[in-house]
């Protein structure tokens, strides 16, 4: 495919790397050639990079495998996941869930997505709900401005909720910014 044709979410091959397509912008600089500037977030260490293309050039497209799967649990192995289709278990390690390990629950729906029939990315819902297991007391201040203090969630996650939030309460999180949205 040529590079003009690059779209925010499209999946490419680049030196040898999948990268994911984050941003992306046709330039054309006075009487200079038109070219496009891609940021792209490497699927496998998570950096994203800036790239120029010139519109003309060819970029290879990855062909990726999307798959329903269940977390079941986590153990020495890594992270396993059930395939929703054919019940076969596959183990993530825990390089490639980093961060999502605490949004993860058990019995959890997740989409994986795969590249020649391995596993590259976990896509987790836009939300989720998490019981507080840890939250001190919120201590009163200047009600005018927005109070917050750290709350420890069942999966390890620690984050600003407002003081008004309890031990036992159900919260709902943003996976994509893991900001508090609001009580279950």
């Amino acid at each position: 495919m040529q590079a003009s044709s690059l779209r925010k979410g499209i999946a490419i091959k680049y030196q040898g790397q999948i990268y994911i397509v984050v941003e992306f912008a046709h330039r054309t600089p006075g009487n200079l050639r038109a070219f496009i500037q891609v940021s792209m977030k490497n699927l496998m260490n998570g950096k994203i990079i800036q790239q120029r293309f010139s519109s003309t050039e060819d970029v290879e497209q990855a062909v990726l495998d999307s798959k329903k799967m269940q977390y079941l649990y986590n153990d020495s192995e890594g992270f396993h996941f059930m395939d929703m289709e054919d019940y076969q278990s596959y183990a993530l390690s825990n390089d490639l869930v980093g961060d999502s390990k605490y949004y993860l629950k058990e019995n959890m729906e997740v989409e994986v997505m795969f590249h020649e029939g391995k596993a590259i990315q976990i896509i987790l819902p836009k939300q989720v709900s998490l019981k507080v297991t840890d939250s001190p007391p919120g201590i009163r201040g200047d009600s005018v401005s927005n109070n917050t203090k750290v709350a420890v969630l069942e999966t390890g996650l620690k984050l600003n909720v407002p003081i008004f939030i309890e031990e036992g309460t159900v919260i709902k999180i943003n996976t994509a910014t893991g900001e508090y949205l609001g009580r279950e």
